[in-house]
């Protein structure tokens, strides 16, 4: 099964340091709902299933490697728009910075509740990007999360329907 367009990735770059940028871009990386926890997450189902439900647990740790891929280019890009890609979140209006912290992190061992959480967090992930393309001018940072959209909405799709396929018969 595919779990990623058959697109490649852009180039990273930035059309100049934006520090703004990079603290919109710091919640996908290590916000709630972000990379960050994509990649924990489904590592953690990929482990509780890997007896029980060999074909999910193969599909959830090749997903969490496409996570792991957004990861690298929205650490990459921060990198450029002049900030470390520390796994924390920053917002020049609050002042502040939150760290990544594993509470993120959706434990439930039942497949039905990890379904609904993987889908919820795809959405609210989608929902993200969108929000931050409207907010970010930067041509190749928007290219950048066209991608990942992407990327994403075939992750929900996938989600979707292995949710409709065991649950609503």
């Amino acid at each position: 099964m595919k779990v990623k367009i058959d697109l490649p990735y852009p180039e990273v770059k930035v059309e100049e340091k934006n520090t703004y940028y990079a603290d919109l871009l710091s919640q996908d990386y290590a916000g709630v709902v972000s990379e960050s926890t994509a990649v924990m997450q489904y590592s953690y189902q990929h482990f509780d299933k890997s007896k029980e439900n060999k074909e999910f647990a193969e599909i959830i740790a090749e997903i969490a490697e496409v996570e792991m891929k957004h990861l690298e280019l929205l650490g990459e890009t921060i990198k450029l728009l002049g900030k470390e890609p520390v796994y924390k979140t920053c917002e020049s209006e609050r002042g502040d910075c939150v760290f990544w912290s594993a509470k993120n992190v959706n434990y439930k061992t039942d497949l039905k509740d990890m379904l609904k959480s993987d889908i919820n967090s795809e959405k609210g992930a989608i929902k993200n990007y969108e929000n931050h393309k409207r907010l970010i001018k930067d041509k190749y940072i928007k290219n950048m999360l066209d991608r990942i959209i992407l990327d994403e909405k075939r992750h929900l799709e996938i989600f979707n329907n292995i949710y409709d396929g065991l649950f609503k018969k």
